[in-house]
C-alpha cells in the first residue's frame, strides 16, 4: 500500500527555517522530518511513497537525487570509465519514492487529487510532510479494514489549534476545520482511505482536503476515527521545531520505533 505525504505548503508560521526550503526538508537531529515519517511507515513494512510537492520543491527532489551519495560511503574511479560503487550502510534499501508536482499554491485536495494517477492499489494512506507521532500503522490499517468506511482519520488531543472531529462510537459525525474552541479529538493526519475517496476531490486548486471533502464524507458515514492517546506533535512553529529537536537530542524521541 502506498502512502501520501502532503509536502506542498509554504510553512510561513516556520518562516525562520523556511525561507529557503520546504518545511518537510526542515532538520529534527540532522535529517528532514521527512524523513523521519517515511521511517515511522517504513519500521512498519510501508516503504512505497508519492510525495506531493509544492513550494520549493525542487529542494526535496534533489535530496532523493543525491540520496545514495549522502547517505553512504563511496569509491569513485576516476577516468573515462568513471565508475562509482557505494558501499551501502544507510536502513533505506527498497524504499520507492515518487516525487509529484502538485503546483506552487494548489491546496491539499488537489494535490491529492493529481496524484491520484500513481496510486495503484484500492487503498492508499495519507499524511503531512510535518507531523511525527508514534501510532502503530499496522494497527490504523486493520482499524480501516474492520470499520468499513471510506475513510479513517487519526484523533489525538494535544491542546493546540486544528481540525476537531466529532464523533459517536468509531464513526466521526461531523469534521470542523479549526474551530474557536476544541472538546474533544483534533486530526492528527496518519489517514487510510479506499480508492474511492478520490471521488469526492477535485483538481481546482482551491480543492482543500479537510474543507469540502472530509466535511461530505463525515456527513456520509464514511469517515471513522482511530483514537490515539500515544505521542504526536506537528512542527508548525519555531517552537515546535526547538521542542522537537530537543526532544530527539534528549533521547525522547518517542516517535523513534526503529
Amino acid at each position: 500500500m502506498q502512502t501520501l505525504i502532503l509536502c506542498g505548503g509554504m510553512g510561513t508560521r516556520l518562516r525562520e527555517e523556511t525561507e529557503y526550503r520546504p518545511k518537510p526538508m526542515v532538520e529534527i537531529g540532522g535529517r528532514p522530518i521527512l524523513w523521519h515519517i517515511m521511517k515511522s511507515y517504513a519500521v512498519h513494512g510501508y516503504t512505497e511513497f508519492v510525495v506531493c510537492l509544492g513550494y520549493k520543491g525542487e529542494r526535496i527532489k534533489e535530496y532523493f537525487l543525491n540520496y545514495e551519495a549522502m547517505n553512504n560511503d563511496f569509491t569513485v574511479e576516476l577516468g573515462r570509465s568513471h565508475r562509482l560503487s557505494f558501499h551501502d550502510r544507510h536502513g533505506e534499501d527498497g524504499w520507492r519514492v515518487t516525487l509529484v508536482d502538485t503546483g506552487i499554491h494548489t491546496m491539499t485536495g488537489a494535490r491529492v487529487k493529481r496524484a491520484a494517477g500513481y496510486i495503484t492499489g484500492d487503498r492508499f494512506m495519507l499524511t503531512y510532510g510535518d507531523g511525527v507521532s508514534d501510532v502503530n500503522i499496522n494497527e490504523l490499517v486493520s482499524y480501516h479494514e474492520r470499520c468499513g468506511t471510506i475513510g479513517v482519520v487519526t484523533g489525538v488531543r494535544p491542546s493546540s489549534r486544528f481540525g476537531e472531529l466529532l464523533s459517536e462510537g468509531d464513526r466521526v459525525v461531523q469534521f470542523s476545520e479549526k474551530p474557536q474552541t476544541h472538546t474533544g479529538l483534533i486530526n492528527g493526519g496518519f489517514f487510510v482511505f479506499s480508492r474511492t475517496f478520490l471521488d469526492y476531490l477535485s483538481d481546482d486548486p482551491a480543492c482543500v482536503l479537510e474543507r469540502e471533502p472530509l466535511e461530505r464524507l463525515a456527513a456520509d458515514g464514511q469517515l471513522s476515527v482511530f483514537p490515539h492517546t500515544g505521542f504526536w506533535q506537528c512542527m508548525d512553529t519555531y517552537r515546535d521545531y526547538q521542542h522537537l529537536n530537543q526532544l530527539w537530542d534528549s533521547g525522547g524521541a518517542q516517535w523513534r520505533r526503529w
